[in-house]
């Protein structure tokens, strides 16, 4: 790892420069943060098992025609995706009440939304990410509103596949966070699918208990983090009882 040039060192992942033009090593560090930063802890294995988690799930949205960075995964702990140029914003969706939502309109942690409701986030750590709309964006130069269209209709595709994907293994797919880059190829650009899809930016209840399988059981003091990730890594028959980590797919859960 030192031996590759640094690009980019974010909260939980590190990026290094790629061993062919155009790519880049995704590195999944054990770090776990909460609250912009302001809490900070590791969690040893918990880049190993979002590294398996994200690889997963990445090549089974591939596999419904959504376009990612990813590759494929190189050893434990890292992935070779593709480089592209990260759109400012985050998308979050949300299924059912929870986090910031319950605190800004009173909501009941738990309560089924009427219907899913996407949110755009400035991506900005200085900034706290705050909120912004479809007139910021493209004001601002971040998307113009065919990105946007796009991103969209893809961030509901990947909402409707997950959830089904979840539920099938006895996991509420609460609300999660996606990050999109342009990929650009000859004259060609595209938006794809970027950053990882882990219980780091998803917030996962078991179905029938409500207990939660995420990183709200490290921004909440409830314990039991790496316990939680490996839980959601055997479901979806990553990290099986028997310990191979490299079962091929989802057991469902009766």
């Amino acid at each position: 790892m030192t031996r590759r040039r640094r690009i980019y060192e974010g909260k939980a992942k590190v990026l290094f420069e790629g061993p062919e033009p155009g790519t880049l090593v995704q590195y999944f560090k054990d770090d776990a943060t909460a609250f912009n930063n302001q809490k900070h802890g590791i969690i040893t294995g918990k880049g190993v098992l979002n590294n398996r988690i994200s690889e997963y799930l990445m090549m089974r949205l591939a596999d419904i025609g959504i376009p990612t960075h990813f590759v494929r995964r190189l050893n434990m702990r890292e992935q070779l995706v593709r480089e592209v140029e990260i759109i400012p914003v985050e998308v979050v969706v949300r299924n059912i009440a929870a986090g910031s939502l319950v605190k800004r309109y009173g909501l009941k942690e738990g309560q089924q939304l009427p219907r899913s409701i996407v949110e755009y986030y400035y991506k900005s750590d200085e900034l706290g990410d705050p909120m912004c709309s479809e007139e910021h964006i493209t004001a601002f130069g971040w998307a113009n509103t065919q990105d946007i269209d796009d991103i969209l209709s893809m961030s509901l595709r990947i909402n409707d596949y997950l959830s089904g994907l979840f539920l099938g293994v006895g996991l509420r797919l609460v609300d999660f966070k996606l990050e999109f880059g342009r990929l650009y190829s000859e004259d060609d650009m595209r938006i794809v699918l970027a950053d990882e899809i882990s219980p780091d930016n998803c917030r996962l209840w078991d179905a029938k208990s409500n207990e939660k399988m995420d990183k709200d059981r490290f921004r909440q003091d409830l314990g039991g983090v790496k316990e939680a990730y490996q839980e959601v890594a055997r479901r979806l028959g990553i990290l099986p009882d028997g310990g191979n980590l490299d079962m091929k797919g989802p057991k469902t859960i009766q």
